[in-house]
């Protein structure tokens, strides 16, 4: 038996088997412990079995040793090499647990050694990578809580259009099991990425290393507790760059996103029953909410706290800012529909209370209600758009914004009309109740007699002027529309009410001449109508 323990091979682990079977047997039957017989040979089995805790351990240990080698596959060399003589590791916690927990202990330390530094240099690799979007110098601006960028202006928004909108960037969340990235091959294309695709990839490197690791110790040690003693190390590096990195971490879809990534990596695991990796994935996520908020905050602050005097812009279309901010309710909401924990839910509300505040602010710098009212009506319709592009999660606040956008377009149309046909409307509404039928104040003829004839000279002309206005400064052409119906309409019916109550006062006929056709007004409303 001896000479076949010179080389490590399915020979020699017969005779290994076959050494386990016999020291077995002289330990638990009692008959043959008492033997003469026992005693002769008991020194000649220790000797056997101390030569083979010997040879074992040397070489299991000397595999793992060769893990360290620059290049070397670990799992494949665990799965062709390690696995196949199992049996070995088995041996040893039988017949030698002392050297079976040195062998346990050598393995975890190389395997963290060789694992943390893996994942650093996988990291570093990484960094060159990024692409960076809500830096630090980007996002805290003077007074230390507002948004640098927003002062700055139009064209540095757009330079940063990845801070407030989702856009392709949602496509990683499609991509969350696909292999990660490759880093000579991307700089080798010079390719860059926004931090969570960089994320992605380490959760996916990690993911995977986790996975196999977890089953090789399982299946070779059968000990669960060496996997957490193996991948403290790696942890430990992982840890560490995820704390640098969310502390200098300004872009709130990003984070959102990592959120996402996080839940979604869960439940990969969960469908791969692997629980190696629940308490790494927990604390993700206990780091990525509170600084999500933090960021979230200083959002909402920088709307608060902006100078309205300073970024107002004379002109009724909608304000870049606004935009910029609507566009990130929207990606909020789709990732908050995503991740399905409703935690953003308070969150929106509070940033739609912001941009309100500011979209007020910016509106009482108009001199006139009516541009006012058009600022609003122009804000509110832009806003529609872009959550209607975030589907049916937002449809709640497209409905709210629906109703401010109606009121401003009531309000903007009386404006309008009270500008255009200012004499007409104030005759209709101190004079004529709705039904026709009573006077709110008895007219007399001289009262209504300027109004008609002021009317028909100026009419079509004032609105052509009215038409002329509502195209020119709605940023919409379907709420150009609405407006001019809503004007027209309302404009047929104060001089349809004006010209009955021509007829019912006494010696109105005498102005039938001067009164217009309900018809002519008609037809040129439709006029205007087909031109929209």
């Amino acid at each position: 038996m001896e000479s076949s323990f010179w080389q490590v091979n399915d020979d020699y682990i017969k005779s290994l088997n076959m050494l386990s079977k016999k020291l077995r047997f002289a330990q638990v039957d009692p008959l043959l412990n008492a033997s003469k017989a026992l005693k002769d040979i008991k020194q000649e089995l220790e000797r056997l079995r101390k030569k083979a805790l010997s040879k074992v351990s040397a070489y299991v240990i000397g595999i793992f040793s060769s893990m360290r080698k620059p290049g070397t596959n670990i799992q494949i060399l665990q799965q062709n090499l390690l696995q196949k003589y199992r049996y070995l590791v088995l041996f040893l916690k039988e017949h030698g647990i002392e050297t079976y927990n040195d062998v346990c202990a050598a393995y975890v330390d190389k395997m963290n050694k060789v694992l943390s530094e893996d994942f650093r240099v996988y990291l570093e690799s990484l960094e060159s990578l990024k692409l960076d979007i809500g830096v630090s110098t980007d996002v805290i601006g003077y007074d230390a809580n507002v948004l640098d960028l927003i002062p700055r202006g139009r064209e540095q928004l757009r330079n940063h259009h990845f801070m407030f909108s989702l856009g392709e960037r949602s496509n990683i969340l499609k991509e969350i099991d696909q292999p990660g990235l490759v880093p000579c091959i991307s700089e080798a294309n010079s390719l860059k990425y926004p931090y969570e695709v960089i994320f992605r990839s380490l959760q996916k490197l990690l993911m995977d290393t986790a996975s196999s690791e977890y089953i090789f110790i399982k299946a070779f040690f059968r000990e669960e507790s060496m996997f957490y003693q193996v991948f403290e190390g790696p942890f430990a590096v992982i840890d560490e760059n995820m704390k640098l990195t969310l502390a200098n971490s300004h872009d709130a879809i990003c984070l959102m996103l990592m959120i996402c990534i996080t839940k979604k990596h869960q439940l990969v695991m969960s469908n791969r029953r692997l629980p190696c990796l629940d308490t790494y994935l927990d604390k993700a996520l206990i780091y990525l909410w509170p600084r999500f908020k933090i960021v979230f905050d200083m959002y909402i602050q920088s709307l608060y706290q902006c100078d309205a005097k300073m970024l107002w812009v004379d002109g009724t279309h909608p304000h870049h800012i606004v935009r910029c901010y609507m566009e990130f309710t929207a990606s909020l909401i789709q990732l908050n529909a995503e991740c399905g924990d409703g935690q953003l839910d308070m969150s929106l509300k509070r940033l739609r209370l912001a941009v309100d505040d500011l979209l007020v602010r910016f509106a009482e710098k108009f001199a006139t209600q009516k541009l006012q009212h058009l600022f609003l009506l122009n804000n509110c319709d832009m806003a529609i758009s872009i959550l209607k592009e975030a589907g049916e999660e937002a449809k709640e606040l497209r409905r709210y914004f629906e109703e401010k956008l109606e009121s401003n377009l009531v309000s903007f149309v009386d404006e309008l009309l009270m500008e255009y046909f200012g004499d007409l409307i104030k005759f209709v509404k101190n004079h004529i109740s709705e039904d026709l039928i009573s006077y709110t104040e008895c007219p007399k003829i001289a009262d209504v007699e300027l109004v008609v004839k002021n009317f028909a000279v100026k009419w079509r002309t004032a609105l052509e002027l009215m038409h002329n206005e509502v195209v020119t400064c709605c940023s919409n052409f379907v709420s150009g529309m609405a407006i001019l119906k809503a004007a027209m309409a309302q404009l047929l019916n104060d001089y349809n009410r004006l010209s009955e109550c021509v007829k019912m006062i006494p010696g109105g006929s005498s102005l039938n001449r001067n009164l217009v056709s309900i018809t002519s007004i008609s037809y040129e409303i439709r006029k205007y109508s087909r031109t929209l």
